[in-house]
């Protein structure tokens, strides 16, 4: 079973604020004589080092209309949201980041949730126009806006493109109404292709996502499933193992044992195999471990965080990476949206801060590079502070067909990128 240890899972969210493990990590290609060696220390240029991955906005937008099973993501249903305090709030909290960091300009912006799509187009503009006042954006920025595929929702698409969305991410989930019942999903199947037809029309760019090992689900209901979707020739396609996350109400069904019909392991397995196949065939290859793409159609926003680039998070429990001052931060907000809202409004502080230190730095850029199809920069990993491989290990993963070493890079072959969880395990023991 394709595991997600580590997975940003559906709605395209940043990373959890840090990565439990700390482990020693690469610093180049095997050599015996530097088996032992200690951990070097950070070159100076690391101070910059975010400059490798880029630097983008991260908004959170906390309410949905119903809360879906499966989704352990901070959203919440609320009768009555005051746009215009959220609009002031969310402003202030963009300030806040930019007083930290003067002189960027942002190669992305990024609207998650929750529900991003239930926000007037009013305030999206004016959240935009807030970004390029206080950084500026990169020319060709990448701005997506998470949405669900309603009508209701596809009618304010036009507004959203006229403020400056230019790539919307859909949370589709399944092409079919007995699954999007049992997920939660407020939309049918025929509405999501509707609302997927208006935003071809508006938007250049445009993903989806899917959930495959779904209760009751045979590879071969995927596999005809998956060919459908590929067949609607979106870009980008998100496309996540169903996952049973603690707090939610699968969870709680789960422990209960009423959560029937989830695929056999083999099954799981099975359908992860047809998914790079069938996707590789149609031009769209994985390029993490969840996320396919067109060549030049990858999330730009998301390459950022497993690029291990700088992000502000913006907005109730949003987490973010900020480099301030030679020093590498995480940053956290409250995560209830009230408790949020109020110190906003009061002037109090909504985030905590905490440096990363060189080591949890090389071990955080690790544990996301090696999502990547593209792999980990050795030498980027040193300069981090990070210690070398063991040789005889990474010599073992490489037979075992786990990994690969070229052009200077480690990466996880399709099958270690299976295998994710267990391969990191043996990589830093």
């Amino acid at each position: 079973m394709p595991p997600e240890p580590f997975a940003i899972r559906p709605g395209d969210a940043p990373p959890a604020a840090r990565p439990a493990p700390r482990p020693s990590a690469p610093e180049g290609a095997p050599d015996p004589d530097r088996n032992r060696a200690t951990a070097p220390a950070p070159d100076p240029g690391a101070t910059e080092d975010w400059r490798a991955g880029g630097f983008g906005i991260y908004v959170h937008w906390p309410f949905c209309k119903s809360k879906c099973p499966y989704c352990d993501f901070n959203s919440h249903v609320s009768a009555h949201v005051d746009h215009d305090a959220w609009r002031q709030a969310l402003i202030a909290d963009l300030e806040a980041a930019a007083r930290l960091t003067p002189g960027r300009r942002a190669r992305t912006m990024f609207f998650g949730g929750g529900t991003p799509s239930l926000m007037p187009p009013a305030t999206v503009a004016a959240l935009i126009d807030a970004v390029e006042r206080l950084w500026g954006f990169e020319p060709g920025a990448e701005i997506t806006l998470e949405a669900n595929p309603t009508s209701v929702e596809a009618a304010a698409f036009r507004g959203y493109a006229a403020a400056g969305v230019n790539r919307v991410s859909m949370g589709v989930q399944a092409l079919n109404d007995a699954d999007l019942r049992a997920l939660g999903r407020t939309h049918g199947a025929a509405e999501a292709m509707a609302a997927f037809d208006v935003a071809r029309a508006v938007f250049r760019r445009v993903s989806f996502d899917l959930i495959y090992a779904r209760q009751n689900q045979t590879p071969q209901a995927w596999e005809a499933e998956l060919r459908r979707a590929l067949d609607l020739a979106a870009d980008h396609l998100s496309l996540y193992q169903l996952t049973i996350e603690p707090g939610t109400r699968f969870a709680q069904l789960h422990a209960r044992g009423r959560l029937r019909g989830l695929p056999a392991d083999d099954d799981a397995a099975r359908m992860y195999e047809l998914t790079q196949e069938l996707c590789e065939a149609a031009g769209m290859p994985a390029y993490e471990i969840s996320n396919h793409a067109r060549p030049g159609d990858e999330s730009r926003h998301n390459l950022i965080y497993w690029r291990y680039g700088d992000y502000v998070g913006a907005g109730p429990g949003a987490h973010g990476r900020l480099t301030v001052e030679g020093r590498r931060l995480a940053t956290e907000n409250l995560r209830a949206p009230g408790a949020w809202l109020e110190a906003m409004r009061a002037g109090r502080p909504a985030a905590s801060f905490e440096e990363i230190a060189p080591e949890d730095q090389a071990a955080e850029y690790l544990l996301m590079s090696l999502r990547l199809a593209e792999g980990t920069d050795p030498a980027r990993h040193a300069r981090l502070g990070g210690r070398p491989f063991d040789p005889e290990r990474v010599a073992r993963l490489v037979e075992q067909g786990v990994l690969t070493w070229r052009a200077e890079r480690l990466a996880a072959t399709r099958k270690g990128r299976a295998l994710l969880d267990a391969a990191l395990r043996e990589l830093v023991a």
